[in-house]
């Protein structure tokens, strides 16, 4: 199986990036499973219904998110309606709406588990993200063989931590939120294809996705600007994963699409 995990989308930009790259993308890796992080995808924070619904009629088949997935607030009975867009797995689900795991299937039936986490190093306070996925994991059936972790997390420790963690349980472990591609890609001994951060799709020729000058502007000043999405050199970042019948992965390839113009 090979998968397509693209990362995190940013504000119209990035949506313009899948819309128009998706598919030669799709044909070019022969991709059988398509996963993207939204969570950014309205506005450069946050996602909404209708930026959703879009992106899943480019052909992702699964959405993450992470700690922005609160900013609308229309989003929330969405979350509770659908399997394909997933809210991190450890906050409370008492009282928190959607899911954090998805099992889907691929155009040729083969079962895929895609689960979402978010870090706790300098973010949220909220429930272990290991714990959970030790829980979400034993709830699995034992059929489900690929499975693929989005860890929404800030500091690469904690991230470098979750790839360890869950070597020789699943098929890889991969790296959103700090919307900078890292080049650390490998396969853990375990089998786990690893990254900590897939990158960002949309405009390159910003500051993790917002104008420059608006960031170096809070900078300098230390006073709050506006966060404006920019829109020069756009490129739909991620990574393409090649995972065996057995769940093991066995390629991880960075991916850095130009948009041209």
């Amino acid at each position: 199986m090979n998968i397509l995990f693209i990362g995190d989308i940013v504000g119209a930009p990035g949506r313009r990036v899948v819309e128009e790259l998706l598919p030669r993308a799709v044909d070019r890796y022969c991709i059988d499973l398509v996963v993207a992080n939204g969570e950014n995808a309205s506005g450069g924070i946050g996602i909404t219904p209708q930026v959703a619904d879009f992106l899943l009629n480019q052909g992702v088949d699964v959405l993450t998110s992470g700690n922005h997935i609160w900013k609308h607030k229309e989003i929330l009975p969405y979350l509770e309606d659908t399997d394909r867009l997933l809210r991190p797995a450890n906050y409370p689900p008492e009282t928190t709406p959607g899911r954090g795991l998805a099992v889907v299937e691929t155009a040729a039936g083969e079962p895929a588990a895609i689960i979402n986490l978010e870090g706790r190093v300098f973010m949220n306070a909220i429930e272990c993200p290991f714990r959970t996925v030790d829980r979400l994991l034993e709830s699995l059936s034992p059929e489900v063989k690929v499975i693929l972790v989005d860890i929404h997390a800030e500091a690469t420790s904690e991230k470098q931590a979750m790839g360890w963690h869950l070597d020789g349980r699943v098929s890889a472990v991969v790296g959103t939120h700090t919307h900078v591609q890292t080049a650390d890609e490998r396969i853990l001994p375990g089998g786990a294809g690893y990254i900590s951060d897939v990158g960002m799709t949309g405009p390159v020729d910003s500051v993790i996705g917002m104008k420059r000058e608006i960031i170096l502007e809070r900078f300098l000043t230390q006073r709050p600007q506006p966060f404006r999405v920019a829109t020069q050199n756009m490129q739909l970042q991620g990574v393409v994963l090649k995972i065996d019948p057995k769940g093991r992965c066995q390629e991880v390839h960075r991916v850095q699409l130009p948009l041209k113009p």
